[in-house]
This record gives structure tokens, C-alpha cells and sequence, in this order.
């Protein structure tokens, strides 16, 4: 009988605007949107935290108009959306950087299915960004992820977000941020690639007999790897100070 009492019109429609402020979390927040989670583990979890947040939910006056529901609803998803765009640039540097690590160790066209975009991405890309995801793990951030879900909650009221005008103007500056990131990620491959094939071509002029093919392209690749190993720990640090500098901004969201 209390449960019967408990499901009324206005707790549903609350739950309902609740369900899909945390959709859109799980839909574009980096390890919870990976495609390789199944949809029904994605849709059991929202359910999950929508009863768990149920309580701490504000929203003073309930909708009761139809297209006002729905634009509240864009404006839940619209919150997962700009944060997780925010997040996901991070990864998006990892992945620019690893294509162009990919080119010069002459790695592009080994590409393999990148499980969280779902597209063919280098296979340079595709460690790294296995490596943020278990960095990500390793210093909580999907915990992080949770408690600003928690704080919006206590913030923001249900369908009251409004994109201000001061975020489109951090996400142009957080991709030209995304560009620079790449490129100094894969600096030191990209020097150590130009320093070889300068010292190649000089072998080449006083050694015609040397083989490019068979020799220069291996001890290439071979110079990679060691340099791409020894600056792995320095590129995943800066992934984690870049992540949670993110946070950051996306506490001037709630």
C-alpha cells in the first residue's frame, strides 16, 4: 500500500526528469560510456543511481505541460553532454596524439576497432587510450564522476540547466588545448623519428648498399617503442592533471 501511494503523478514525472539528467551522464562520461559495457548493464546503472539520488532531487514547481517536460529533458541531456564533451576532449588528445605516433613509426594502417568511440583508430591511439582508462580507475575518477553527479543534484534543479555562454568559449579553447596536448604527447617520437631519418639519409649518401627497407625501418620502429615506454608514465600524468583540472570547470557548471 505505501508503495502504491508513493508512485503518484509528480513523483513520477520528478523520477522520470531524474532518469535522464543521469542518462546522459552514463551516455557521454568517459568509462561509462565505453561500447563495450552492454546497453542493458548501461540502463540497469541509471535505474540504479536514479533511485539512490531520488531523494536529494530538486525541482520546486512539476511540469505538467508536455512540451515543457520534453524541453526539461534536453536540458538533462544537454548536462551530460557538455561535461562529457568536456571529458572526452582529454581522450580526444590521447587519440590525435597516437595517430600521429602511428604515421611516423609508419604504424597507420594498423588500425583496430577503438572500443570507446567505436571506430577504427591506430593502434597507438588504442593503447593509449586503454592506458588513460586504467589511470582513470586508478586515481578514482569515476568516482570523481559520481560525486559530480551528486553535486548537481543539490545545485541545479531538475530541467533548470542553461548552457551559459562562457562554455562555448572554454570548449573552442579546450580544443586548440586538444591540438597542443596531441602534438607535445607525441613530440618526443616525432623528434626522435626526424632525428633517424636524418641519420638514414646520411648512411644512405656514404653506405649506398644500405638498405632502407630492411634495416632503417625496423631500428625505426624499435627507437619508437623504446622512447614511447620511457615518456609512457609522463604522458599519463599529464592525462591526470589535465582530467582534473577539467573537473574544475565543470564545477562553475552546478
Amino acid at each position: 500500500m505505501q508503495v502504491a501511494e508513493f508512485i503518484t503523478q509528480n513523483n513520477a514525472i520528478i523520477f522520470f526528469l531524474l532518469f535522464s539528467r543521469i542518462s546522459g551522464v552514463i551516455a557521454f562520461f568517459p568509462f561509462f560510456s565505453h561500447t563495450s559495457i552492454p546497453m542493458t548493464v548501461k540502463t540497469a546503472i541509471v535505474f540504479y543511481l536514479s533511485i539512490i539520488f531520488f531523494p536529494s532531487v530538486i525541482l520546486s514547481t512539476i511540469p505538467i505541460d508536455l512540451s515543457q517536460i520534453v524541453l526539461m529533458i534536453l536540458g538533462e541531456f544537454m548536462l551530460g553532454l557538455i561535461a562529457g564533451l568536456v571529458l572526452n576532449l582529454i581522450f580526444g588528445a590521447l587519440g590525435l596524439a597516437g595517430m600521429q605516433i602511428a604515421m611516423v613509426m609508419g604504424f597507420s594502417m594498423a588500425s583496430v576497432m577503438d572500443p570507446t568511440s567505436g571506430e577504427n583508430a591506430p593502434i597507438i591511439s588504442q593503447i593509449l587510450t586503454l592506458m588513460a582508462i586504467l589511470m582513470l580507475l586508478a586515481f578514482d575518477g569515476h568516482h570523481l564522476i559520481l560525486l559530480f553527479l551528486n553535486e548537481t543534484m543539490g545545485n541545479i534543479e531538475l530541467g533548470g540547466f542553461y548552457p551559459q555562454p562562457f562554455i562555448w568559449e572554454y570548449l573552442s579553447s579546450a580544443v586548440t588545448h586538444m591540438f597542443m596536448m596531441g602534438f607535445i604527447i607525441s613530440f618526443p617520437i616525432i623528434a626522435i623519428s626526424i632525428m633517424s631519418d636524418v641519420i638514414f639519409g646520411m648512411l644512405m649518401k656514404t653506405m649506398p648498399q644500405f638498405n632502407l627497407l630492411v634495416i632503417g625501418f625496423p631500428i625505426k620502429i624499435f627507437l619508437s617503442i623504446l622512447v614511447l615506454s620511457a615518456v609512457l608514465g609522463s604522458i599519463m600524468n599529464i592525462f591526470k592533471q589535465d582530467f582534473i583540472s577539467s573537473f574544475e570547470f565543470l564545477k562553475l557548471l552546478i
